[in-house]
């Protein structure tokens, strides 16, 4: 028999927390506030609203080994407990406390912002017991109840949708049915079924982004979920009758090779989840979960008009020098740009590629001859803030410093070694040192004022540590970011960028400790609007720094595409700037100036996504459009592809008139819609409405 413990309104959303009296389970549903949903109906079994699983449980059989750690028999030993509601002018906290008999037990917590359409949901585990117990998987999350609007179990209704991302494809949405993910009920409910997916290693995003949406078709409702997760990760979506479950935290044994121990009187907390339901679609959900982001930032005041950034990567291909950084801040003089980044290769010795050198950090007197710090100063006397590159985490083949094997990573004992690289034991005292040393007191003494922190290698399952690889690795990224935080409490004011091989770090713990992310590595592809349009739904607008790469061969039409789509995020020049024509030269110009005035739309707003094309990014067909709203009118960004219609037609869902346009277009507004005639195959702009 399920009996509600309690009902919360929470801007437009229900928290229920229903017990299962029989099975003395509790669990978390939440629905659009204003509906009413019957939790009593046949099938629909109560999932608990916390999971963990310690070595020496009995495993849960029923064919779940090796496809979940869930339903151990800690979790179902532990019990509804009490709840505390603590409201303040800003936010409402629930806790909820769960125990067992033996001592064990977990304090749930959930936290609102006044106002704002999601949640922030956490779980610590708790051991009062008299013994040490190791955890081998303990979640972060938990909704159950998914949908209970649904007529049986909504056949053909249901739907995941989920980011997938690999090098230079990031953010692809994929959308698939309950059915075709084997997510039916069973004709006896006699077995669940579960679908565990998530990253594993050092890069969180590689190829799944943590972030999750279940949508009931039929009834227009739509629960989402992005988690933090610097390290492994996993979300699973459970099946064990007519009702679903999504839940999800710390990869687990199985999947992420993790186990911790904590001794009586300890407790351990995972990463906390950002949850949310509306009625809506996927932009809509998605908007409502980056919002947490917007809510988290803290950067310097020189971001608040978003700057312009030149990055002389695709400029220079690693071969940054004090005379060729001369030609291109003569060449950029006037184009109205604010941020000066010398990428990659300023440290690396003769005759050695950049990705083997890093890890010593010295300038190279080759490239700096009157040393690297005339170079910033050169930087700044042309108006901008100077910065530069690092891949601190990592030490390349080349260095000295690869040598220091007794200060870096191993697993099995064995200094961890890949192709190119080595990794620092981010946590080991020597190592501190000389990153403050060979990073914080040099961005100090050389005047550089924005660290672009690359990232080009994954440590997969992790590293030794006396509880398990997945706890080595989770500790030393939880290393990495209080080194990021270390960068800022020395240089307040500094920019960080957050970079790894492009946007293999696109998730909410990294960009709460970064000014901006590059959005991906596709420097120069015609993909890049493809991608930047999907990161809408992981990142903020504001912290997407996309490539804007120009080449002297480029015609108008090719600058205009390249220019619009960094009007998606934040424009990131780079390029051929010094061969550049007159014409050339004033239409990125003329880009900038746009994009100045798009910033409005470009930092704060709501983004719908609308495409008419083939699936491939690639070798794209089709058009696509993206419309940021907010209070004060829209901003609109086309881009066509290949075989383009000589006509679209997109409805605006409101009155608006045309304000700006880059670059001119043919373009009017009828009845509630834009019309535009575009010129042709792969040509791109941006129209500002009010």
């Amino acid at each position: 028999m399920n009996k509600l413990i309690s009902r919360h309104i929470l801007h437009d959303m229900q928290l229920l927390y229903i017990t299962d009296t029989d099975r003395e389970v509790t669990g978390l549903c939440i629905i659009p506030s204003g509906m009413e949903a019957d939790f009593t109906k046949e099938h629909r079994s109560v999932q608990p609203l916390a999971e963990c699983k310690l070595i020496g449980d009995d495993y849960p059989g029923d064919y779940f080994g090796g496809l979940s750690m869930k339903y151990s028999q800690s979790t179902f030993k532990l019990h509804f407990y009490d709840q505390r509601v603590i409201n303040t002018d800003k936010e409402t906290i629930i806790k909820t406390f769960l125990r067992s008999d033996s001592g064990i037990g977990i304090e749930h917590t959930v936290t609102h912002k006044d106002g704002r359409g999601y949640i922030t949901v956490s779980a610590e585990f708790i051991n009062n017991s008299d013994i040490p117990v190791t955890l081998e998987m303990l979640s972060s999350f938990a909704v159950c109840g998914i949908s209970p609007f649904s007529d049986g179990a909504g056949e053909n209704t249901m739907l995941l949708h989920r980011l997938r991302g690999k090098w230079s494809m990031e953010g692809r949405l994929v959308t698939e049915s309950f059915e075709d993910l084997l997510l039916e009920d069973c004709w006896c409910f006699a077995n669940s079924f579960d679908l565990r997916f998530g990253q594993v290693g050092s890069m969180p995003v590689k190829d799944h982004f943590p972030f999750a949406a279940v949508e009931d078709t039929a009834n227009g409702i739509i629960w989402g979920v992005q988690m933090e997760a610097p390290a492994s990760w996993q979300i699973e979506v459970t099946r064990c009758d007519y009702s679903a479950c999504i839940s999800g935290g710390i990869a687990d044994r199985e999947l992420g090779h993790w186990t911790k121990t904590v001794v009586p009187g300890e407790s351990f907390c995972g990463s906390s989840a950002v949850l949310s339901v509306c009625m809506g679609n996927i932009d809509d959900i998605s908007s409502r979960l980056t919002a947490a982001q917007e809510d988290a930032l803290n950067v310097p005041a020189s971001e608040e008009d978003l700057p312009v950034i030149f990055n002389e990567y695709c400029t220079t291909w690693g071969n940054p020098s004090h005379e060729n950084i001369s030609g291109i801040l003569d060449a950029v003089k006037g184009m109205g740009i604010d941020y000066f980044v010398i990428d990659c290769g300023w440290y690396k010795k003769d005759g050695v590629p950049w990705y083997c050198s890093m890890g010593d950090y010295i300038p190279s007197n080759k490239l700096f001859p009157e040393g690297i710090d005339k170079t910033a100063a050169l930087i700044r006397s042309h108006g901008m803030k100077a910065g530069i590159w690092f891949e601190f985490e990592t030490v390349g083949k080349e260095a000295d410093a690869y040598k220091n094997t007794e200060h870096m990573l191993k697993r099995d004992g064995i200094v961890f070694t890949t192709k190119n690289r080595r990794f620092w034991d981010m946590n080991d005292t020597w190592v501190k040192s000389y990153l403050k040393e060979r990073v914080i007191d040099f961005l100090k003494n050389n005047g550089f004022s924005y660290i672009k922190i690359d990232y080009n290698e994954t440590i997969g399952i992790g590293c030794d540590n006396r509880d398990s690889l997945g706890e080595g690795l989770r500790l030393n990224m939880a290393a990495t970011e209080e080194f990021f935080r270390e960068i800022r409490r020395e240089i307040p004011d500094i920019i960080i960028e957050n970079c790894a091989s492009g946007g293999n770090r696109l998730e909410p713990s990294f960009m709460a400790i970064s000014s901006m992310a590059s959005f991906s590595d596709a420097h120069e592809c015609v993909e890049i609007p493809i991608i930047a349009a999907n990161l809408h739904r992981a990142v903020l607008p504001r912290q997407s720094q996309i490539w804007c790469v120009i080449r002297k061969s480029d015609s108008a039409r090719r600058i205009n595409y390249s220019l619009s789509a960094a009007f998606l995020g934040r424009l990131c020049l780079s390029g051929d700037v010094t061969e550049l024509t007159d014409m050339q030269t004033d239409a990125i110009k003329s880009g900038i100036a746009f994009y100045k005035k798009a910033v409005t739309f470009i930092k704060s707003g709501k983004s719908e996504i609308i495409r008419s094309m083939n699936k491939s990014y690639r070798h794209p067909e089709g058009w696509q459009a993206v419309l940021r709203k907010n209070g004060s009118g829209a901003l609109l960004v086309l881009h066509t592809f290949k075989n383009a219609c000589s006509e679209i037609r997109i409805p605006l869902g409101g009155n608006y008139k045309i304000t700006e346009m880059y670059p001119k277009v043919n373009a009017k507004i009828s009845n509630g819609s834009i019309i535009i005639r575009p010129d042709g195959d792969f040509c791109g702009m941006g129209i500002i409405l009010e």
